[in-house]
């Protein structure tokens, strides 16, 4: 039986870190992730995972650190946010093509300046396009048994990517609640030893790691890398049916559909908002309004074919975005979708919100929820509304 605890986000990202087993742990503290490394460290320290931990001098040298243990051959473990993740951002780069599946959380925070050190989803939204799969999570919950499908997925033959398993800053990374903790023997049947055969640094057996290359090999190593963001997807979702058969808790793969069976209007949203705006679709649905939610888990790969099967025959949409997409102005997630939805003739309104630490409320949803529906009634309506601000 599932072990329950009242834990942080944090807490729960170190628990999955620590069920997971990597060997080599490295990060450097930054809010709002600081109590991730302090968790982490006492659970080495308290020998209850054996893992080498390294103390950087910052997030450069942490993920630096961390591409020569995995391409050595080790399951490794990092996490970051904001600033920090900014600065980590020449390794950033250089994991994803590497094909190393490195696991990174991100507590995500909101950009600077003007100052802020509070949650929003801007941080890990800017490096969306580092070729690392990005997964989006609702509760802490989900932070943990994230964190360990994150393994299966990234080590995954078809997909060798390293993986970012994002959740809000504060709202969820200090946030406590109850958590159940799998059973170790469980985990360990789920999670197999990584056993790399692509690529492992052994003096027995040398071979040249990222080379300079000639136009027409990098071409070839990029198509390799979108051939894995796109088998991704399925492996995504086939990992999350197995941990759903073996745990009893699954999230839908890429996207999860809520009261979307006979709906006629959609939210479309991700991260830890989405709780609301179930809360906020179950009211409305009392009420005898048809509308449904979609909450994005992947951002990468973008989960297109699912969403247009989930989106099929709305008569209007509205995204709730907690993140901006600049030069656009709109948020990403509006943009992704619009995107994708390019052949659907329906209204499609975006919602911004949550940003520097605010709150996106029920209030807000309910707005989104009326402005959807007044468009799905082909009544005049405004492509981008400011949640807190208008």
């Amino acid at each position: 039986m599932d072990e329950v605890m009242v834990v942080d986000g944090n807490k729960a990202a170190a628990l999955g870190a620590m069920l997971s087993k990597p060997v080599v742990v490295a990060a450097y503290p930054i809010t709002p992730q600081t109590p991730l490394v302090e968790y982490i460290s006492q659970i080495i320290a308290d020998g209850l995972l054996d893992a080498d931990l390294v103390e950087v001098e910052s997030e450069h040298s942490a993920l630096s650190v961390l591409q020569g243990a995995s391409l050595a051959g080790g399951r490794v473990f990092t996490g970051t946010s904001g600033q920090g993740l900014a600065f980590m951002f020449e390794p950033y780069i250089r994991t994803a093509p590497l094909r190393l599946p490195i696991v990174m959380v991100i507590a995500t925070r909101d950009g600077i300046s003007p100052q802020c050190v509070w949650g929003g989803q801007q941080d890990a939204i800017t490096v969306r396009d580092g070729g690392w799969i990005q997964i989006y999570v609702e509760n802490n919950q989900e932070i943990l048994d994230t964190v360990i499908m994150a393994y299966r997925i990234g080590e995954d033959p078809e997909v060798l990517l390293p993986v970012n398993v994002c959740y809000d800053g504060f709202y969820l990374s200090h946030m406590s609640e109850a958590v159940k903790i799998p059973d170790q023997r469980l985990v360990d049947r789920f999670l197999p030893p990584y056993r790399p055969d692509h690529v492992k640094l052994d003096p027995e057996q040398p071979m040249s790691v990222d080379p300079l290359t000639s136009g027409v090999l990098f071409t070839h190593y990029r198509q390799g890398h979108l051939e894995g963001q796109e088998k991704a997807k399925e492996v995504i979702d086939r990992v999350d049916e197995e941990f759903g058969k073996m745990f009893g808790r699954s999230y839908g793969g890429l996207i999860e559909n809520y009261r979307m069976e006979d709906a006629e209007v959609a939210l479309v949203c991700m991260g830890s908002p989405c709780g609301t705006g179930k809360v906020v679709v179950d009211q409305m649905r009392e009420k005898g309004i048809k509308v449904g939610l979609v909450k994005v888990r992947a951002l990468r790969p973008f989960p297109v074919e699912r969403l247009l099967n989930s989106l099929n025959g709305m008569r209007a949409i509205g995204v709730v975005d907690k993140n901006v997409c600049f030069g656009w102005g709109t948020g990403v997630l509006y943009m992704e979708l619009s995107a994708a939805l390019k052949g659907f003739s329906i209204p499609i309104l975006d919602f911004i919100g949550g940003l520097g630490g605010s709150d996106i409320t029920s209030d807000h949803f309910k707005l989104a929820i009326e402005k959807t529906m007044e468009a799905a009634k082909e009544k005049p309506f405004k492509k981008v509304h400011w949640l807190g601000v208008e």
